[in-house]
This record gives C-alpha cells, structure tokens and sequence, in this order.
C-alpha cells in the first residue's frame, strides 16, 4: 500500500513535466524506467538522455557560435585571414549534412545546429566579401547559395545525390581546413579569427561524435564528425599557438625593422 502511494505521488509530481521530457530528452520506455520504477542508474536510457541533452545544448549554442566572428569582423570593417574558399567549403558540409538528415528524417536534435551554422556562415560569406570591396559578388554568392539549397531540399533531389553530397563532406572539411590552416602559417597569424568561435566549434564537433552514432547510428555521419573534429583541433592549436600575433602586431614589427 505504501509503495503504491509513492507511484502516485511520484507520478503526480511528474506529470506536469512528462510531455516535455517525452518530446526533447527521452522515449516512454525510458520515462517508465527512471519514474515509475525509480530506476537511474539504467545505462541504455541515460545515454539517451545525454544523447538527447548535448544534441539541445549543442544546438542552443550553435544559435550564437558564429556570432563572435560576425561581431569581430563587423567591428574591424576586415576580413584578413579569413578563406573564402573554406566558407565555400564549409557551406558544402553543412549543406550536406543538414539535406541528408532531412531526407532521412533524423531528429532535429540530430542535426538542428546546421541549420544555424548555414546562416551565420552565410554572413560571414557577405561580409568577407563586402570588406573585400565586391559587395555585389556578396550579394550573388546569397542569392546562388539559397537557389541551390532549395533544389538540394526538394523533393526533385534524389536520395542518392544527397548521400553522395554527404560523402564529399568529408574532402571538403579537410581541404577547407587545410586552405584555413596554410593561410594562418603564411601570415604568421590567425588575423580576423576569433578564438572563441573556433573553440566552440571544435567542442560542438566532438560532442557530435556521440550523439550521431547514439540517435542516428549513421558511421557516415559520425565518420564526417570525426574528421570535422580533427581539422577543427588544428586550427584550435594554431589559434593557441599564435594567441599572442596579430596583423597589427606583425605591422610594428616590419616598420622595426626597418
């Protein structure tokens, strides 16, 4: 009789938050297992919930990851050190990614950070070219991008292709990188780089590992993260590695020398 008082109790407690908890965080097999049989400690159903959990927070970070780079070069009116050719590319990626799990109907919490990365990527796009002075080439690379994301998106688009699209995701992170990375070792700086945006997504590409191979089961999704992972880990280190040189700083010491 006591034990079913406490059911009750607990139950009644968590009812309010059932719906949402079934909805972000975990199945009703799992729910049962932690509030009705009081269960915690079930290792198949936390790792949902951790699955579930870094998939939200990633995404919820991913709303503002880009935003120091906007801000930073907004602030300095300049692009420098910046590759156009790695948006290009990182385009590619995300564009892949985000297609294939929609067309494979993955959970947005799978997948719902590429959304927001596709739009702030897009920006600094623009903005790569506006302080380049070809503010109309900007302006054509949008108007391109979400042509060609409409098609890829369309039910036009076959299966196939898209995998395929997926597939190329991982030459085009390594080549992005690599432009990235060469370009930072010839100027022997990271120039309009901004740390905090770099850090964050080396650290959202990692958590990715888990939570792709944990809600989709997809090696080629988790594969692409893996590889992201690691090209995102060079361009961390370079950014440690040049934490003290700036263009600015490279400036004074030319004139220096001279």
């Amino acid at each position: 009789m006591a034990e079913g008082s406490v059911l009750v109790e607990g139950l009644s407690f968590m009812d309010p938050f059932k719906g949402f908890l079934l909805t972000y965080f975990m199945p009703e097999s799992c729910y049962d297992e932690f509030f009705l049989n009081f269960n915690l400690l079930d290792v198949p159903c936390l790792k949902i919930v951790l699955s579930k959990g870094l998939g939200i927070g990633i995404i919820l970070g991913s709303v503002m990851v880009k935003l120091p780079q906007i801000f930073k070069l907004m602030g300095s009116k300049s692009a420098e050190g910046l590759s156009f050719q790695t948006i290009l590319l990182e385009l590619l990626a995300i564009t892949g990614t985000m297609a294939y799990c929609i067309h494979n109907k993955f959970p947005f919490s799978a997948w719902g950070e590429a959304l927001f990365l596709m739009l702030q990527t897009i920006v600094i796009g623009f903005l790569i070219q506006r302080y380049g002075g070809n503010t109309s080439r900007g302006l054509l690379f949008i108007v391109v991008y979400v042509g060609l994301l409409i098609l890829v998106l369309s039910p036009v688009t076959p299966l196939s292709v898209v995998t395929y699209l997926q597939a190329s995701n991982m030459p085009a992170i390594i080549i992005g990188r690599l432009i990235q990375a060469v370009a930072n070792f010839r100027n022997g700086h990271t120039g309009q780089l901004s740390a905090i945006s770099v850090f964050l997504l080396f650290a959202g590409s990692l958590a990715r590992i888990f939570t792709s191979l944990q809600e989709t089961g997809d090696t080629l999704m988790a594969l692409t993260y893996v590889i992201s992972s690691t090209c995102n880990g060079i361009i961390a280190l370079q950014v440690l590695y040049y934490w003290n040189s700036s263009p600015e700083h490279k400036k004074k010491k030319k004139k220096k020398s001279e």
